[in-house]
Formats: structure tokens, C-alpha cells, sequence
């Protein structure tokens, strides 16, 4: 029986390429995954951030074993996911976004068959209900809940049996705010019981608020890998801020000796260093116009920000939408 190896990186993915066959003689193979690698280390959350197919899933479902590399390796607890799956299971908690409940099943009697699955290391099925939020629909069949509802059972089917390794896909996908936020703290309450997270997500306040560490992907490679203060702080050499749109950005800029824009109406960017002297020099010249200083990003940029920065060649509409819909969360 292989061994669990908890003395390392909880995840290792090492040149991962995941590849699908052709449609058509006449198409080439589609890459979803072109050579990724990045480490989650033991009790930590790690956000796998990036546009619409660019690789995110094909990744998760790697790690739980449900595809195979066509080249690369990744490891979970030291194991091989795809070989040594019966050794890992025990200690591995997956949702994916297909979750295949049956529609006449209720969520307690679903936890209590996933719970029977781990013996004598699982939650309460009733414990786990509570915890997702789902007591007022226990005896409710699946097909009847709402799809933020379904979304908690299939998180609750992925952490009843006390897992050391999590994996997260879109976990909070059609939850409102309320939900959304009862299911953070579900996901912090994982790390701080020794926990590894792996999640992804298009909220990417979401990212901001969990994650330990962020890895943001495109077109099936890494375009970055830090922690979210070290994205939105890295390379980061002006001052943005919002106030009433119009301006006189002309006489900004020459108050703060550098160039100013209004990016969009009431939101600007002072292109010069974020150092204490020209924020004072900027604040002194709103002061001096009656004007109210609103948000203030010196040396600072949301992650949102470095998202559309890193994919913006391939960013679509759709994923721009869920994005700021997540910072407005």
C-alpha cells in the first residue's frame, strides 16, 4: 500500500500538458494544458485563477484523477492520483462543477452516503448540512433545489469525509452574497483545521479574501504565481484614485509634476511614484478644490486589475463580467 508523503509540498504539478484529441483528421489536438507547474503547501489555500479555458479545470480534474497527463506529473500527498487512487481517496475531498446526484436524492441522505464511505473518520452528515447551509432543505430532492443549493451540497459531499486535500472548482458559482460569504468561512474553518485548498474562481475578491497564494493561467501557462499582495503591489509604480469625474487633469499633472488620466469617468491614474510627498501633493490639490479623495491605490493595483493586465489578449466579456461582479461582492 503506498505511503502518504505529508513532509512536502501537499501538490506538486511538475510540466503538466494535457492534451484532446482531434474532432477531425483534418484538426490538430487541442492543448488545454501546455506545461504548467506550481506547489500548494501543506494548510494553505491557493487560488488557480484564469479566463475561460485556459486550463483551469483540466488541471483540477488531473489532480482528482479523473484524466490522465499526456505528459508531466502531479502529485497529492506524495501520491500519483491516477495510479494510487485507492490509497489517496480516504484523504481527498473533489467538487467539480458536474457533481451527478441523483435528482431524487435529498442532501441528508446523500451526506450520510458519502459519509458511510469513510468509516469512522467522516463528519456528521447533519453537522455538514448545518455547516453548508442547508438545513431548511434537508429532505428537499436534489432537482428541486436552487442551483446555489445544489452548489453547497456537492462542497458538502467534498468535505464530509474530513479530507487533507480539497480541490474547489468555482465553488461558489451561483450562490448570492449571503451564501457565498457563509461558504468563505466554511473554506477558511478547512485551512485552520490543517487543510489544503486548491480552488478557482472567477470572483476574484474571492481569491483576494482566501487564498494564501495565487497562480493565474492563460492559454494553458502560468502568466503568474505570488501571493495576492505581492500581484497587486509588483511592478506597480503610480498613484490611482477616484473622485469627480472632470477634473482638470492638466493641472493635476502639473501639481504632481508627472502625467494624469481619467481612465474612466471619476477614476484616475497619476503616473508618477507613489511616494508619501506626491500623495500629500495630490490630497493637498483635491483639498484645495473642495474635492473628495474616494479610493487611494499608491504603489497598489486590485488584483482584478493584474488579472485583465495578464490575459487581456484572450480576456472575453463574459470572464470580465464575473470578475467585477466578484469584487462588488
Amino acid at each position: 500500500m503506498p505511503v502518504l508523503d505529508q513532509g512536502h509540498a501537499a501538490i506538486e504539478v511538475t510540466d503538466l500538458v494535457i492534451e484532446y484529441p482531434a474532432n477531425t483528421p483534418s484538426k490538430a489536438a487541442k492543448r488545454a494544458v501546455a506545461g504548467v507547474s506550481f506547489t500548494v503547501e501543506p494548510g494553505s489555500i491557493l487560488a488557480l485563477l484564469g479566463p475561460n479555458g485556459a486550463g483551469k479545470t483540466s488541471t483540477i480534474e488531473t489532480l482528482g484523477g479523473h484524466k490522465q497527463p499526456t505528459t508531466g506529473t502531479v502529485r497529492v500527498l506524495g501520491l500519483n492520483p491516477r495510479t494510487e487512487m485507492k490509497a489517496l481517496a480516504p484523504h481527498l475531498g473533489v467538487m467539480l462543477q458536474q457533481n451527478g446526484v441523483y435528482l431524487t436524492m435529498t442532501p441528508i441522505k446523500v451526506l450520510r452516503l458519502f459519509a458511510s464511505y469513510y468509516e469512522d473518520h467522516a463528519h456528521r452528515a447533519e453537522d455538514v448540512l448545518t455547516n453548508v447551509g442547508l438545513d431548511g432543505v434537508a429532505n428537499t430532492p436534489w432537482r428541486r433545489l436552487s442551483g446555489g443549493e445544489q452548489q453547497r451540497l456537492s462542497l458538502g459531499m467534498a468535505l464530509v469525509g474530513r479530507p487533507k486535500v480539497v480541490f474547489l472548482d468555482e465553488p461558489t458559482a451561483g450562490m448570492d452574497v449571503s451564501a457565498r460569504q457563509t461558504l468563505w468561512k466554511v473554506i477558511r474553518d478547512l485551512k485552520n483545521e490543517g487543510s489544503t485548498v486548491l480552488l478557482t474562481t472567477h470572483y476574484l475578491e474571492e481569491a483576494e479574501r482566501l487564498a494564501d497564494r495565487v497562480v493565474i493561467i492563460d492559454h494553458g501557462q502560468v502568466v503568474a504565481n505570488d501571493t495576492p499582495e505581492g500581484l497587486r503591489t509588483a511592478g506597480t509604480k503610480d498613484i490611482r484614485f477616484t473622485a469627480s469625474a472632470g477634473l482638470d487633469v492638466m493641472a493635476m499633472a502639473t501639481a504632481l509634476n508627472g502625467s494624469v488620466t481619467e481612465v474612466v469617468p471619476g477614476e484616475y491614474l497619476a503616473s508618477v511614484p507613489p511616494s508619501p510627498a506626491n500623495v500629500a501633493a495630490l490630497t493637498s490639490w483635491l483639498a484645495q478644490r473642495n474635492v473628495s479623495l474616494g479610493d487611494l491605490r499608491a504603489g497598489r493595483q486590485r488584483l482584478e486589475d493584474v488579472f485583465l493586465q495578464l490575459t487581456a489578449s484572450e480576456t472575453s466579456p463574459n470572464t470580465v463580467q464575473k470578475a467585477r461582479r466578484g469584487r462588488r461582492a
